[in-house]
């Protein structure tokens, strides 16, 4: 199930090696979506101590190229970063990014295009003594020229008030908000991945699968195709083999590549654990705006 080598017809490709290698061997407009969050070159066990903010540019100048190049017309790059920080300062990695994906971009016949700069925050994490704690990243969605997926009916989220309706107006007594849920907006509440989260991995920077799975669900449709330039511990495999499409990632450390091997290996025979996405706070289902009206148990199939 689990192949080395890349060909479109693998469900899933597993590369232990540099990611420019691997980008060398996929087809030109062959890719659906490609999600990944890079080094940050802050120091971190899997990063060379000498890694600095102009290795970071020079690592993505070095493969956007191919990253475009395979990227189908219409398809989307979602590109996860935070900061890289020093005593100094903090430098905001989706700025360079931006600028790098987009200048590059310019001359080509469909540009990158920037869709979304979506929020992703949440309640862990280490604690600062010299600034605010952060609680944020940056997940930046490009597509190449006009998109041509965006499934909004599969990642709606439940309506705060689901029972609420229109007390004025041509729709008064009607329903006020979509009865399948709500746009998740561009702020994503999700936990991160530490301590006792039940994805945890020896990987030190694991995003979780729910970020990975929304964005899958909302731009890409059943069987495309997946690619992860720096899949660390396999998550957006596990996210793609999940939702039924086919993946493509590469990890240059040998660790995390078994790893991520015995993840996705986990996630085909259906032992992998992984949290739902589902909201932090749940709707308060007690009030009786909340009660859940004939509407929305018609329009979700629950009753005859």
């Amino acid at each position: 199930m689990i192949q080395k080598e890349f060909n479109e017809s693998n469900k899933l490709t597993l590369f232990n090696g540099d990611c420019s290698k691997l980008l060398k061997t996929i087809p030109s407009n062959s890719v659906d979506l490609i999600i990944t969050s890079p080094p940050y070159c802050i120091g971190k066990a899997y990063e060379d101590p000498s890694d600095d903010i102009e290795t970071f540019k020079k690592q993505h100048e070095d493969i956007f190229v191919d990253l475009y190049r395979v990227l189908k017309t219409g398809g989307s790059i979602c590109w996860q970063v935070g900061y890289h920080v020093s005593d100094q300062c903090v430098i905001p990695l989706d700025y360079i990014v931006y600028d790098i994906f987009t200048s590059k971009s310019a001359g080509f016949e469909n540009p990158l295009i920037l869709r979304n700069r979506i929020i992703w925050t949440f309640g862990h994490g280490l604690n600062s003594t010299k600034r605010f704690s952060g609680r944020h990243e940056i997940i930046l969605w490009f597509t190449k020229g006009e998109q041509s997926v965006f499934n909004l009916d599969d990642v709606r989220v439940p309506q705060k008030y689901p029972g609420k309706k229109s007390y004025k107006g041509p729709n008064k007594g009607n329903l006020s908000g979509n009865p399948l849920g709500k746009n998740p907006s561009d702020v994503w509440d999700i936990p991160n991945v530490k301590a006792m989260h039940v994805e945890k991995t020896d990987h030190p920077c694991q995003f979780p699968v729910a970020i990975p799975q929304r964005l899958i669900r909302a731009l890409t449709a059943p069987n495309g195709l997946i690619l992860d330039p720096f899949m660390g511990s396999g998550t957006t495999g596990v996210a793609a083999y999940i939702e039924n499409r086919r993946f493509v990632g590469a990890e240059i450390l040998k660790k995390y590549y078994d790893i991520a091997i015995d993840r996705l290996e986990e996630t085909v025979c259906g032992n992998i654990k992984i949290r739902e996405d589902k909201p932090v706070a749940e709707p308060n289902t007690n009030t009786a705006v909340a009660k859940l009206p004939d509407e929305f148990a018609k329009a979700r199939g629950k009753i005859l």
